[in-house]
């Protein structure tokens, strides 16, 4: 598509955005607040909707609005039928043409890529966006709930998200009072990549009384040095199960550490604990049991 055109279809989509939202409709308006704190306002539940990120698929089907999702990006492969879904690009590169064609009437984003300056023009032609940024456990059942206040699916995203936080709690009461572990999360190994206090994951941590030696660093994914980890000598180190990703095994050559000397060098599902969704319970009370093991392995 040329230019002209391009910009041709963006006037067009605008000019229907805007009828959509005349004030004659505005008694049925729905608003709630994204977790940038943006008032994002539907003149009626939205039917057509687009998943930015495999955390929002995820979502979006627990809340009750798996067959209101009208695209998706890769690695959007959770529950079974999501995997069906029509791909729009990536997290990083979305194929604009195809993402206006499907005339959305909601986005649900995630602002990591560097699709941002595409979501931004997106936003610009008043197709409403709804910024998904879990960075607290509890979140991930409050997300659930606005976003089926959006859909129109309350009745789903209601007892979703009661179930989730009761779960978080039972994990909560059963670890959270146990003997802290220093821990180093190791994210991908080539560059060594690491996660900050600010993420969610770190949440997951502090829940299961897991200590993250990199929590004060400012970024929220650094890069660490092989060197920093060794200085920091963590107690227990966990990787993720990813294709491509050496995980935690570069570290059995250095014998005098303590996470390899205690035999505590754990691999988690990183779909589970790295996506901010319902399966981050699942993912949670795997790293609780894997730092209960580490305790069982001090030396007296």
């Amino acid at each position: 598509m040329k230019t002209n055109q391009l910009a041709a279809t963006l006037c067009l989509c605008t000019a229907a955005v805007t009828a959509a939202v005349s004030p004659s409709s505005a008694s049925a308006a729905i608003s709630v607040r994204d977790d940038d704190g943006n008032v994002i306002t539907l003149q009626k539940p939205a039917q057509r909707i687009i998943a930015m990120a495999p955390h929002v698929t995820e979502l979006l089907y627990a809340a009750g609005g798996g067959d209101k999702i009208v695209g998706a990006v890769t690695f959007s492969d959770f529950p079974e039928a999501a995997k069906k879904l029509p791909r729009i690009g990536t997290n990083r590169q979305i194929d604009m043409e195809r993402v206006i064609a499907m005339k959305p009437d909601l986005i649900v984003a995630w602002m990591h890529g560097s699709s941002e300056r595409q979501i931004e023009t997106l936003r610009q032609l008043g197709i409403p966006i709804f910024h998904s940024e879990p960075v607290k456990l509890d979140g991930i059942a409050d997300s659930l709930l606005r976003l089926g206040q959006l859909m129109g699916t309350e009745s789903v995203a209601q007892p979703a998200a009661a179930d989730i936080r009761k779960q978080f709690a039972a994990l909560a009461k059963q670890y959270s009072n146990r003997p802290p572990v220093r821990m180093f999360y190791q994210v991908w190994d080539k560059p060594l990549y690491t996660l900050n206090g600010a993420s969610i994951v770190s949440d997951a941590m502090r829940l299961c009384g897991g200590v993250n030696i990199f929590a004060d660093l400012k970024t929220t994914a650094p890069v660490v040095s092989m060197e920093a980890v060794l200085q920091a000598d963590p107690e227990a180190i966990f990787g993720t199960a990813e294709k491509d990703y050496g995980g935690v095994a570069l570290w059995k050559p250095y014998t005098t550490m303590k996470a390899v000397r205690n035999d505590n060098l754990f691999t988690l599902d990183g779909e589970l604990l790295n996506r901010a969704g319902p399966r981050m319970v699942a993912g949670t009370a795997a790293l609780c049991e894997k730092l209960e093991l580490a305790r069982q392995h001090r030396k007296n």
